[in-house]
């Protein structure tokens, strides 16, 4: 490890390299920011010294077939755009602006790993991969670490955050400006490269969003691999003892932009950051929108995920690591995530045909839910207010205040419903926790399948079902592994009832079983998934199936066939009209190569794949029935009084 450094450095002294890195070591004991001055400029003209720069443009530039000063100069261009600095005269005034505009939020930070982590950060550098929900998100985490005595983290961010006056000041408080696409350009990876191996090398921290952007539907998408594997090539290029990765969900009680984010999947266009852009940003966070919650999932060593030698193993086994560790990530983000208030009372909300709910109604709605959160033990905020009528109330007005629900109040008492055209703003919030559920929705529908085949073994069937539904799935969801999946749907079915191997013997007993399920969530969780891609399905059946497929085309025709499938009521969820969930249908479609022009064989299983999703969509849509029943059963007394807002 020592020769690496020295190889690095711009002289190979011993002496110099003694003076240059212990900056970094100091800032880790005494102050968080102490003795991290770096200047871009001086950081560029370190690395481009080095022995490990020359030697390497030269390398590239044989590779590539291309000048050596081409390569060069190309080389220095992209570390200057690259390069962050962390003085911290930039890095208290970044943090002044971030409290400003996150003023509309109160922190509440997890801190049962603060501990351990700050012990691991001692030794070895910390890469935090948080959940991607706001553009608050980077001026939310690092304050909040700074506050718990960490070094401050070099946030690598898109450069389309880099324009003046905010990219400036940002770059020199740490701030790694990275361009969106560069797949082609393998002197910019080289050097992206080179940079990770620089700032690891002396211990820095780092972050960034492995979602690669903002979730537009509440739950996390699926991750990006391409700065792990850079990571972990830097890793392994420079020796470096161990770095251990901080999965980080961010939930928010409430988000301004998620009104944008809900045009955009209607398909609308994303607004160009700007200036004028941010102003209106800021404006728009001067109203109270309750907490950001912070929570630390358990660290992944690299040595131990990925191994030493990973650079030396053949390239689809690379690819497979680093998919693997990418998964663990987001499986340990998802198992941190609070269950929030507003979460829950948006589920009870939605999939029930746009019913208006009265308190009484929603309570008894809610009282399973809290139940099954007591009973599998999931994290949740510090407190739920839901137990009582007026806690209740209290997330309604709310919900109410920033226009997601409405409330009519000139009856015998107030009903509460989704506003109109706000579904999948509402459904953003119940996606945070949605995750926790859908193995309780895949459970619910192994049971409608097992009663459904009368001639079969019952949980022979159910098992063949939760695999399908698995893979079918598995590009929403980041499921288990099949064994871990199997005891885990066990567990699912025991909470259900503790009989249910015996009872699952006859379909009629499975059936029986299926009534007493309290609460029906399957329609909840999976509906707007399940339409989405029958849509998909239908149109992929209604093409000649010689023709290509092309994405931006397909994805707005699904989005207007879908708009009028929703006005004749043979799909029931504004939810499913989302460009989101449409895109995620073709990848599964791509995935099971019915988007690939082809014959007969092809119209054949395309027409299959409609009609497996008509079953599933049947399915939860009879979901939807047994809790409409539920609720018209639990309130066919009068309600109890329940407040106006």
């Amino acid at each position: 490890m020592l020769r690496d450094r020295l190889a690095g450095s711009r002289a190979g002294s011993l002496p110099w390299l003694l003076r240059r890195h212990s900056a970094p070591a100091r800032g880790r004991e005494d102050h968080p920011v102490a003795g991290r001055q770096d200047i871009p400029f001086l950081v560029c003209e370190d690395i481009i010294r080095s022995v490990r720069y020359r030697s390497g443009v030269g390398e590239l530039a044989d590779r590539l077939r291309l000048p050596r000063d081409e390569v060069d100069r190309g080389a220095r261009a992209y570390l200057r755009e690259m390069v962050a600095g962390q003085n911290r005269i930039a890095i208290d005034s970044w943090g002044r602006f971030g409290a400003y505009v996150s003023r509309a939020y109160r922190i509440d930070i997890a801190r049962a790993r603060l501990g351990e982590l700050r012990r691991l950060g001692q030794h070895h550098p910390l890469v935090f991969l948080p959940s991607h929900r706001s553009y608050l998100d980077p001026l939310v985490l690092r304050p909040a670490l700074l506050r718990n005595r960490f070094a401050p983290n070099y946030v690598l961010s898109g450069i389309n955050l880099s324009f003046w006056p905010l990219g400036p000041l940002a770059r020199r408080s740490g701030y790694v400006f990275i361009r969106r696409g560069f797949a082609g350009d393998e002197i910019y990876k080289w050097v992206l490269r080179q940079y990770l191996g620089h700032l690891l090398l002396n211990g820095c921290n780092l972050e960034w969003y492995v979602e690669g952007g903002r979730s537009r539907t509440g739950k996390l998408r699926p991750p990006r691999y391409g700065m792990l594997t850079y990571l972990t090539e830097a890793f392994c290029d420079r020796g470096v003892d161990d770095i251990y990765i901080v999965p980080v969900s961010i939930t928010y009680d409430q988000l301004y932009e998620v009104g944008a984010m809900e045009e955009e999947a209607r398909g609308g266009t994303k607004r160009p950051e700007s200036l004028s852009w941010v102003v209106q940003y800021i404006r728009a966070q001067g109203r109270q929108r309750g907490q950001v919650h912070l929570a630390f999932g358990e660290p992944l060593s690299l040595a131990g995920e990925v191994g030493r030698h990973w650079a030396t193993l053949p390239p689809v086994q690379r690819r497979r690591a680093i998919q693997k560790l990418g998964i663990a990530v987001m499986r340990r983000i998802d198992s941190v995530t609070p269950v929030t208030a507003m979460g829950l009372v948006t589920l009870c909300l939605l999939g029930i045909d746009g019913r208006a709910l009265t308190v009484a109604e929603i309570k008894a709605e809610l009282g399973p839910l809290l139940d099954y959160v007591r009973r599998r033990n999931l994290p949740s905020v510090a407190e739920l207010p839901l137990g009582d009528a007026g806690g209740i109330e209290r997330v309604l007005e709310v919900l109410i205040s920033s226009g997601v629900i409405t409330c009519y109040g000139e009856g015998t008492h107030p009903v509460y419903q989704v506003a109109e055209n706000q579904d999948l703003v509402a459904a953003f919030y119940r996606n945070n926790i949605i995750h926790f559920l859908v193995n309780r929705a895949v459970a619910e529908l192994v049971l409608q399948a097992a009663a459904e085949e009368h001639y079969r073994d019952p949980v022979a069937v159910g098992w063949q079902e939760a695999l399908r539904l698995r893979e079918l799935l598995k590009f929403e969801f980041f499921f288990s592994d099949k064994r871990i999946f199997r005891n885990e749907m066990r567990s699912e079915l025991s909470l259900i009832d503790e009989q249910w191997p015996e009872l699952l013997r006859s379909p009629y007993a499975a059936a029986e079983l299926l009534e007493r399920v309290s609460p029906h969530l399957a329609h909840r969780v999976l509906t707007s998934f399940l339409e989405a891609y029958l849509v998909v399905a239908e149109r992929l059946a209604a093409r000649p199936s010689h023709e290509p497929v092309e994405e931006r085309p397909f994805l707005a025709e699904c989005l207007g066939v879908g708009r009028q499938l929703l006005l004749q009521q043979r799909i029931t969820s504004s939810e499913s009209l989302s460009v989101e969930l449409f895109s995620t249908g073709l990848q599964l479609a791509r995935h099971r190569g019915l988007a690939d022009p082809g014959g007969k064989q092809v119209a054949d299983r395309r027409a299959a794949f409609v009609r497996e999703l008509e079953t599933l969509v049947g399915r939860v849509h009879r979901s939807r029935a047994l809790a409409l029943r539920d609720i018209g059963a639990a309130t066919s007394s009068p309600p109890a009084s329940g407040g106006r807002p």
